[in-house]
Protein backbone atom coordinates (compact mmCIF):
# COMPACT_ATOMS: atom_id res chain seq x y z
CA UNK A 1 0.00 0.00 0.00
CA UNK A 2 3.31 2.45 0.92
CA UNK A 3 4.18 1.47 -3.13
CA UNK A 4 1.00 2.22 -4.38
CA UNK A 5 0.82 5.63 -2.61
CA UNK A 6 3.94 6.62 -3.49
CA UNK A 7 3.29 5.99 -7.16
CA UNK A 8 0.04 7.84 -7.07
CA UNK A 9 0.72 10.43 -5.26
CA UNK A 10 -1.70 9.30 -2.35
CA UNK A 11 -1.66 10.56 1.27
CA UNK A 12 -0.14 7.40 2.84
CA UNK A 13 -2.34 6.55 6.14
CA UNK A 14 -1.49 2.91 5.95
CA UNK A 15 2.18 2.14 7.05
CA UNK A 16 2.53 2.75 10.85
CA UNK A 17 5.37 5.15 11.25
CA UNK A 18 5.36 8.56 12.27
CA UNK A 19 5.30 11.47 9.96
CA UNK A 20 7.06 14.14 12.10
CA UNK A 21 10.45 14.43 13.79
CA UNK A 22 11.69 13.27 16.42
CA UNK A 23 12.79 15.47 19.56
CA UNK A 24 16.11 17.17 18.74
CA UNK A 25 17.38 16.15 22.24
CA UNK A 26 17.61 13.19 21.48
CA UNK A 27 18.94 13.46 18.24
CA UNK A 28 21.86 15.39 20.17
CA UNK A 29 22.41 13.06 22.39
CA UNK A 30 23.00 10.26 19.75
CA UNK A 31 25.50 12.83 18.63
CA UNK A 32 27.09 13.44 21.58
CA UNK A 33 27.70 9.35 22.32
CA UNK A 34 29.17 9.36 18.67
CA UNK A 35 31.55 11.97 19.41
CA UNK A 36 32.14 10.57 23.05
CA UNK A 37 33.70 7.35 21.25
CA UNK A 38 30.67 5.23 21.89
CA UNK A 39 30.77 3.49 18.93
CA UNK A 40 32.07 -0.17 19.21
CA UNK A 41 30.11 -3.52 20.33
CA UNK A 42 27.86 -2.83 23.07
CA UNK A 43 27.47 -6.16 25.98
CA UNK A 44 25.26 -8.79 24.19
CA UNK A 45 22.43 -7.86 26.67
CA UNK A 46 23.01 -3.74 26.08
CA UNK A 47 24.85 -1.29 27.22
CA UNK A 48 24.52 -1.97 31.30
CA UNK A 49 23.11 2.48 32.27
CA UNK A 50 20.14 1.55 29.69
CA UNK A 51 19.23 -1.05 31.18
CA UNK A 52 19.54 0.47 34.85
CA UNK A 53 16.84 2.93 33.35
CA UNK A 54 14.46 0.54 32.53
CA UNK A 55 14.20 -1.50 35.44
CA UNK A 56 13.71 1.65 37.32
CA UNK A 57 10.84 2.73 34.87
CA UNK A 58 9.74 -0.93 35.31
CA UNK A 59 9.61 -0.76 38.70
CA UNK A 60 7.69 3.31 38.72
CA UNK A 61 5.31 2.16 36.43
CA UNK A 62 4.26 -1.56 37.32
CA UNK A 63 5.87 -2.23 40.72
CA UNK A 64 7.97 -4.79 39.41
CA UNK A 65 11.95 -5.51 40.46
CA UNK A 66 13.42 -6.71 37.26
CA UNK A 67 17.22 -7.42 37.30
CA UNK A 68 19.08 -5.15 34.81
CA UNK A 69 21.95 -7.71 34.66
CA UNK A 70 19.96 -10.84 33.88
CA UNK A 71 15.98 -10.08 33.03
CA UNK A 72 16.35 -7.14 30.32
CA UNK A 73 17.73 -7.29 27.13
CA UNK A 74 18.34 -4.38 24.22
CA UNK A 75 17.10 -5.75 20.94
CA UNK A 76 17.06 -4.55 17.49
CA UNK A 77 13.91 -3.70 17.92
CA UNK A 78 10.51 -5.27 19.08
CA UNK A 79 10.32 -7.83 16.30
CA UNK A 80 13.73 -9.14 16.96
CA UNK A 81 12.31 -10.14 20.47
CA UNK A 82 9.16 -11.62 19.57
CA UNK A 83 11.12 -13.63 17.00
CA UNK A 84 14.04 -14.61 19.32
CA UNK A 85 11.84 -15.63 22.43
CA UNK A 86 9.68 -17.55 20.18
CA UNK A 87 12.86 -19.61 19.15
CA UNK A 88 14.21 -19.94 22.28
CA UNK A 89 10.97 -21.03 23.55
CA UNK A 90 8.92 -22.87 21.08
CA UNK A 91 10.07 -26.38 19.92
CA UNK A 92 8.11 -28.66 17.26
CA UNK A 93 4.82 -29.87 17.90
CA UNK A 94 4.24 -26.78 20.65
CA UNK A 95 1.15 -24.80 20.14
CA UNK A 96 0.93 -21.47 20.45
CA UNK A 97 -2.66 -19.79 20.85
CA UNK A 98 -3.19 -16.25 18.73
CA UNK A 99 -5.95 -13.84 18.63
CA UNK A 100 -6.56 -12.36 15.34
CA UNK A 101 -6.60 -9.76 13.92
CA UNK A 102 -2.49 -10.48 14.50
CA UNK A 103 0.84 -8.69 14.09
CA UNK A 104 2.18 -10.36 10.77
CA UNK A 105 4.90 -11.46 12.33
CA UNK A 106 3.62 -13.58 15.15
CA UNK A 107 2.78 -16.84 13.22
CA UNK A 108 5.59 -16.89 10.59
CA UNK A 109 7.68 -17.59 13.59
CA UNK A 110 5.84 -20.12 15.13
CA UNK A 111 6.07 -22.08 12.68
CA UNK A 112 9.73 -21.44 11.19
CA UNK A 113 10.31 -23.04 14.63
CA UNK A 114 8.11 -26.13 14.46
CA UNK A 115 5.26 -24.52 16.11
CA UNK A 116 1.41 -24.89 15.67
CA UNK A 117 -0.46 -21.64 15.73
CA UNK A 118 -3.57 -21.91 17.21
CA UNK A 119 -5.80 -19.02 16.16
CA UNK A 120 -8.63 -17.26 17.77
CA UNK A 121 -10.39 -14.79 15.59
CA UNK A 122 -11.91 -11.39 17.69
CA UNK A 123 -15.06 -9.91 15.84
CA UNK A 124 -15.12 -6.11 15.26
CA UNK A 125 -16.40 -3.43 16.47
CA UNK A 126 -14.85 -4.45 19.69
CA UNK A 127 -12.41 -7.08 19.04
CA UNK A 128 -12.87 -8.79 22.73
CA UNK A 129 -11.17 -11.73 23.82
CA UNK A 130 -13.35 -14.77 24.02
CA UNK A 131 -11.71 -15.93 26.83
CA UNK A 132 -13.94 -18.72 27.35
CA UNK A 133 -12.80 -20.11 24.11
CA UNK A 134 -9.06 -19.22 24.85
CA UNK A 135 -9.91 -21.90 27.84
CA UNK A 136 -11.70 -24.53 25.69
CA UNK A 137 -8.34 -24.54 23.22
CA UNK A 138 -5.95 -25.16 25.41
CA UNK A 139 -4.16 -28.70 25.38
CA UNK A 140 -1.53 -30.05 27.37
CA UNK A 141 0.55 -28.94 23.88
CA UNK A 142 -0.36 -25.37 24.54
CA UNK A 143 3.32 -24.30 25.53
CA UNK A 144 2.61 -19.93 24.76
CA UNK A 145 -0.02 -17.29 24.55
CA UNK A 146 1.01 -14.37 22.89
CA UNK A 147 -1.27 -11.69 23.79
CA UNK A 148 -0.99 -7.54 22.28
CA UNK A 149 -2.12 -4.87 23.94
CA UNK A 150 -2.62 -1.97 23.19
CA UNK A 151 -3.57 -4.04 19.97
CA UNK A 152 -2.44 -3.52 16.62
CA UNK A 153 -4.41 -3.28 14.30
CA UNK A 154 -8.24 -3.23 16.24
CA UNK A 155 -6.55 0.25 18.29
CA UNK A 156 -8.07 -1.94 21.51
CA UNK A 157 -6.67 -2.08 24.95
CA UNK A 158 -7.07 -4.94 27.19
CA UNK A 159 -8.44 -4.22 30.68
CA UNK A 160 -7.64 -5.73 34.34
CA UNK A 161 -10.63 -8.40 34.04
CA UNK A 162 -8.89 -9.32 31.10
CA UNK A 163 -6.07 -9.92 32.66
CA UNK A 164 -7.26 -11.66 35.92
CA UNK A 165 -8.76 -14.20 33.65
CA UNK A 166 -5.37 -14.90 31.88
CA UNK A 167 -4.04 -14.93 35.03
CA UNK A 168 -5.94 -17.61 36.27
CA UNK A 169 -6.45 -19.33 33.26
CA UNK A 170 -2.32 -20.11 32.96
CA UNK A 171 -2.07 -20.94 36.61
CA UNK A 172 -0.92 -24.24 37.61
CA UNK A 173 0.15 -24.77 33.93
CA UNK A 174 3.68 -24.18 32.61
CA UNK A 175 2.39 -21.48 29.67
CA UNK A 176 4.24 -19.19 29.09
CA UNK A 177 2.84 -15.47 27.99
CA UNK A 178 4.32 -13.01 25.43
CA UNK A 179 3.04 -10.03 26.08
CA UNK A 180 3.35 -7.01 23.21
CA UNK A 181 3.54 -4.56 24.62
CA UNK A 182 5.19 -1.94 22.23
CA UNK A 183 2.45 0.69 22.81
CA UNK A 184 2.36 0.83 26.24
CA UNK A 185 2.63 4.54 26.34
CA UNK A 186 0.02 5.13 23.93
CA UNK A 187 -3.17 4.40 25.75
CA UNK A 188 -6.05 7.17 25.81
CA UNK A 189 -9.10 8.64 27.85
CA UNK A 190 -7.80 7.98 30.70
CA UNK A 191 -6.97 4.75 30.89
CA UNK A 192 -3.47 3.09 32.31
CA UNK A 193 -1.90 0.11 30.38
CA UNK A 194 -2.35 -2.95 31.97
CA UNK A 195 0.78 -4.59 31.84
CA UNK A 196 1.28 -8.34 32.13
CA UNK A 197 3.95 -7.19 34.84
CA UNK A 198 1.09 -5.72 37.04
CA UNK A 199 0.10 -9.27 37.88
CA UNK A 200 2.34 -11.41 39.84
CA UNK A 201 1.55 -14.78 38.72
CA UNK A 202 1.60 -13.27 35.54
CA UNK A 203 4.87 -11.38 35.96
CA UNK A 204 6.64 -14.75 37.13
CA UNK A 205 5.42 -16.76 33.39
CA UNK A 206 5.77 -13.73 30.89
CA UNK A 207 7.78 -11.84 28.47
CA UNK A 208 7.09 -8.59 27.70
CA UNK A 209 8.36 -6.86 24.65
CA UNK A 210 8.77 -3.11 23.77
CA UNK A 211 10.05 -0.78 21.57
CA UNK A 212 11.84 2.78 22.08
CA UNK A 213 10.95 3.81 18.15
CA UNK A 214 7.22 3.91 18.75
CA UNK A 215 7.50 5.82 22.05
CA UNK A 216 9.84 7.94 20.26
CA UNK A 217 8.81 8.48 16.80
CA UNK A 218 12.38 6.77 15.40
CA UNK A 219 10.72 3.53 14.27
CA UNK A 220 13.95 3.75 11.82
CA UNK A 221 16.24 3.16 14.82
CA UNK A 222 15.10 -0.62 15.04
CA UNK A 223 15.46 -0.45 18.32
CA UNK A 224 13.77 -2.21 21.16
CA UNK A 225 13.95 -4.24 24.95
CA UNK A 226 12.70 -7.66 26.39
CA UNK A 227 12.21 -8.16 29.92
CA UNK A 228 11.01 -11.28 32.18
CA UNK A 229 12.67 -13.80 34.41
CA UNK A 230 15.92 -14.58 33.98
CA UNK A 231 14.80 -18.58 33.20
CA UNK A 232 13.16 -17.43 30.34
CA UNK A 233 16.20 -14.74 29.26
CA UNK A 234 18.81 -16.90 29.92
CA UNK A 235 17.09 -19.20 27.08
CA UNK A 236 16.51 -15.84 25.02
CA UNK A 237 20.18 -14.40 25.44
CA UNK A 238 21.45 -17.91 23.64
CA UNK A 239 19.60 -17.26 20.74
CA UNK A 240 20.46 -13.18 20.85
CA UNK A 241 23.98 -13.68 20.80
CA UNK A 242 24.41 -15.94 17.92
CA UNK A 243 22.08 -13.55 15.46
CA UNK A 244 21.92 -10.14 16.04
CA UNK A 245 24.97 -10.38 19.33
CA UNK A 246 24.90 -6.49 19.80
CA UNK A 247 22.16 -3.69 19.25
CA UNK A 248 23.68 0.33 18.41
CA UNK A 249 25.51 1.29 21.27
CA UNK A 250 25.39 4.95 20.67
CA UNK A 251 21.88 5.25 20.24
CA UNK A 252 21.46 3.01 23.69
CA UNK A 253 23.50 5.38 25.74
CA UNK A 254 21.44 8.03 24.18
CA UNK A 255 18.30 6.55 25.48
CA UNK A 256 19.73 6.29 28.97
CA UNK A 257 20.23 9.49 29.09
CA UNK A 258 16.74 10.66 27.73
CA UNK A 259 15.22 8.51 30.24
CA UNK A 260 16.40 9.83 32.86
CA UNK A 261 13.44 12.77 31.93
CA UNK A 262 9.88 10.54 32.64
CA UNK A 263 7.92 12.85 31.02
CA UNK A 264 9.65 12.21 27.75
CA UNK A 265 7.73 8.69 27.77
CA UNK A 266 4.52 9.63 30.44
CA UNK A 267 3.27 12.40 28.30
CA UNK A 268 3.30 10.98 24.74
CA UNK A 269 -0.10 9.35 25.12
CA UNK A 270 -1.76 13.64 25.32
CA UNK A 271 0.16 14.24 21.95
CA UNK A 272 -1.33 11.32 20.14
CA UNK A 273 -4.84 11.44 21.82
CA UNK A 274 -4.83 15.14 20.35
CA UNK A 275 -4.31 13.60 16.60
CA UNK A 276 -6.67 10.73 17.16
CA UNK A 277 -9.38 13.13 18.74
CA UNK A 278 -8.16 15.72 15.53
CA UNK A 279 -8.73 13.39 12.86
CA UNK A 280 -12.48 11.92 13.95
CA UNK A 281 -13.15 15.00 14.57
CA UNK A 282 -13.27 16.50 10.91
CA UNK A 283 -14.66 12.75 10.08
CA UNK A 284 -17.75 13.92 11.85
CA UNK A 285 -20.46 13.54 9.18
CA UNK A 286 -18.81 11.17 7.22
CA UNK A 287 -20.28 7.84 6.49
CA UNK A 288 -18.31 5.84 8.47
CA UNK A 289 -18.87 4.30 11.38
CA UNK A 290 -16.03 3.54 14.16
CA UNK A 291 -14.95 3.21 17.57
CA UNK A 292 -12.50 5.73 19.16
CA UNK A 293 -9.04 4.11 19.35
CA UNK A 294 -8.49 3.04 22.64
CA UNK A 295 -4.94 2.66 22.25
CA UNK A 296 -1.65 2.88 19.41
CA UNK A 297 -1.74 5.53 17.01
CA UNK A 298 -4.04 3.47 14.58
CA UNK A 299 -8.13 4.15 13.80
CA UNK A 300 -10.11 1.54 12.42
CA UNK A 301 -13.41 3.13 10.19
CA UNK A 302 -15.80 0.25 8.87
CA UNK A 303 -16.96 1.39 5.93
CA UNK A 304 -19.92 -1.09 5.16
CA UNK A 305 -22.58 1.57 5.09
CA UNK A 306 -20.85 3.13 2.13
CA UNK A 307 -19.74 -0.34 0.17
CA UNK A 308 -20.05 -4.29 0.40
CA UNK A 309 -16.58 -4.41 -1.72
CA UNK A 310 -14.14 -6.34 -0.28
CA UNK A 311 -11.75 -4.85 1.97
CA UNK A 312 -8.54 -5.11 -0.18
CA UNK A 313 -10.12 -4.58 -3.34
CA UNK A 314 -11.21 -1.02 -1.62
CA UNK A 315 -8.05 0.39 0.17
CA UNK A 316 -6.22 -0.25 -3.24
CA UNK A 317 -9.30 1.43 -5.24
CA UNK A 318 -9.71 4.63 -2.51
CA UNK A 319 -5.64 5.14 -2.99
CA UNK A 320 -5.87 5.45 -6.79
CA UNK A 321 -9.40 7.09 -7.11
CA UNK A 322 -9.52 9.51 -3.81
CA UNK A 323 -5.47 10.02 -3.37
CA UNK A 324 -6.00 8.44 0.44
CA UNK A 325 -3.99 4.88 1.40
CA UNK A 326 -5.19 2.62 4.33
CA UNK A 327 -4.88 -1.17 5.17
CA UNK A 328 -7.37 -3.39 4.82
CA UNK A 329 -7.88 -5.14 8.09
CA UNK A 330 -8.36 -8.89 6.60
CA UNK A 331 -4.73 -9.23 5.81
CA UNK A 332 -4.29 -9.46 9.70
CA UNK A 333 -6.23 -12.21 9.69
CA UNK A 334 -5.02 -16.39 8.31
CA UNK A 335 -8.95 -16.41 7.05
CA UNK A 336 -8.68 -13.56 5.49
CA UNK A 337 -11.84 -12.33 7.28
CA UNK A 338 -13.45 -9.49 5.28
CA UNK A 339 -15.38 -7.38 8.01
CA UNK A 340 -15.37 -4.16 5.66
CA UNK A 341 -12.79 -2.48 8.09
CA UNK A 342 -9.24 -0.15 7.01
CA UNK A 343 -6.95 1.09 9.27
CA UNK A 344 -5.40 4.66 9.27
CA UNK A 345 -2.20 5.28 11.25
CA UNK A 346 -2.93 8.84 12.49
CA UNK A 347 0.50 9.19 13.82
CA UNK A 348 1.46 12.08 11.00
CA UNK A 349 1.45 15.81 10.95
CA UNK A 350 -1.97 17.82 11.61
CA UNK A 351 -2.25 19.38 8.43
CA UNK A 352 -2.16 16.24 6.66
CA UNK A 353 -4.73 14.30 9.05
CA UNK A 354 -7.19 17.36 8.52
CA UNK A 355 -6.82 16.75 4.83
CA UNK A 356 -7.00 13.31 4.68
CA UNK A 357 -9.81 13.34 6.96
CA UNK A 358 -11.83 15.56 4.15
CA UNK A 359 -11.04 13.34 1.63
CA UNK A 360 -12.50 10.66 3.53
CA UNK A 361 -15.88 12.61 4.51
CA UNK A 362 -16.19 13.27 0.99
CA UNK A 363 -16.62 9.12 -0.32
Amino acid sequence: MSQLATEHGAINLGQGFPGFPIDPELSDAVSKAMRDGHNQYAPMPGVLSLRQRLSEKMHTLYGVEWNPQTEITITAGATQALFTAITALIHPGDEVILFAPAYDCYAPAVQLNGGIPVWIELSAPDYHIPWDEVEARITPRTRMILTNSPHNPAATVLNREDLLRLEALTRYTSIIVLSDEVYEHIVFDGARHESVFRYPELAARSLAVFSFGKTFHATGWKMGYIVGPEEYMTEFRKVHQYTVFSCNTPVQVALAEYLQTPSHYTEIHSFYQKKRDLFLSHLAGSRFNWKPASGTYFQLLDYSPISQENDVVLAQEWTLRYGIASIPASVFYPTSRDQHVLRFCFAKEDELLVQAAEILRSI
